[in-house]
């Protein structure tokens, strides 16, 4: 019950679809310009091929792939110039949403602009990560699942998720804290590639055969908010097994009319979440219909 109230206090699926929009918005050109340096030292579309490889894309999605992150033939300096500003405010906005999961979560007072220093550091970090986990996928044997590769990826993600929350928070969160919280996104995180690696060949194709090349663009968004919704619901699991232990030690246990009073405060938030999801249906279909 306090997980569940804690992933509705920080509004869990608004700030899984708000980084997973951020990830979206910074990944693409910085997968873009990496395609394009790959592609002057010889290596052709690299990364097109990786994404079409890790997971299977055949027909319809891989050719949705492969003309996203196929670089235009001609692009001058100040398109350049543009684009690296466009990745650098993209992947600051992805550091600060991320920044802001942890100060909710563990109810820390914002930070915003003046951890930039730090975010940056973290983008740097993030560019570490992504490159190890595509090594990892690339060089280890795949099979139907990619089991390998996601029991590989679970302690490259683990370190990575504790050094992300102490440099996020401004060294405001412990290492002893974090732990609950990587460990617990960690291991879903490599549930979720199992996953993935099944369910997003099915996704892009579908996708790609409906809407064509912005298809892949869709399919990587469904992608990426089921994986921050992930990182998110392990937030909530994170902090709240954090102070049970903390309970725990101190020797403290609720009352049943504190258990009784977290429930209704559960059950009234979902009520009233439900009835004005059911009050935007009928506008919904109006403006469908329109």
């Amino acid at each position: 019950m306090r997980v569940i109230n804690r992933f509705q206090k920080i509004v869990g699926f608004d700030r899984s679809m708000a980084l997973a929009s951020s990830a979206l918005t910074a990944l693409i050109p910085l997968a873009i310009i990496l395609g394009v340096v790959f592609d002057n030292i010889g290596n052709g579309n690299d990364i097109a091929n990786r994404i079409i490889t890790r997971y299977h894309l055949t027909g319809g999605g891989a050719e949705a792939v492969t003309s996203l992150f196929t670089p235009a033939e001609e692009s001058g300096s100040s398109e350049g110039v543009f684009g690296l500003v466009f990745l650098t405010i993209s992947a600051l906005s992805f550091a600060r949403a991320s920044q802001r999961l942890f100060e909710q979560t563990w109810e820390l007072k914002p930070l915003s602009v003046r951890n930039t220093r730090k975010g940056l550091w973290w983008i740097l970090s993030l560019g570490v990560f992504l490159a190890v986990t595509g090594w990892l996928n690339a060089t280890l044997p795949q099979g139907r699942v990619g089991l390998v590769p996601a029991l590989c990826d679970v302690p490259v993600t683990a370190v990575f998720l504790l050094w992300s929350g102490r440099l996020l928070s401004a060294n405001r969160i412990g290492w002893v804290d974090l732990f609950p919280f990587v460990m617990t996104a960690s291991v879903l995180a490599g549930v979720y590639q199992v996953g993935a690696t099944v369910y997003m060949p099915r996704l892009f194709n579908s996708y790609a055969s409906r809407y064509g090349s912005v298809g892949a663009v869709f399919a990587m968004m469904s992608g990426l908010f089921g994986f921050m919704l992930v990182i998110v619901g392990s937030s909530a699991i994170g902090r709240e097994v954090r102070d049970e232990l903390g309970r725990i030690r101190r020797g403290q246990r609720p009352s049943e009319r504190e258990v009784r009073r977290q429930w209704d405060s559960v059950v009234a938030q979902a009520r009233s979440r439900w009835q004005s999801a059911r009050a935007q249906i009928p506008h919904r279909r109006a403006k469908e219909q329109d």
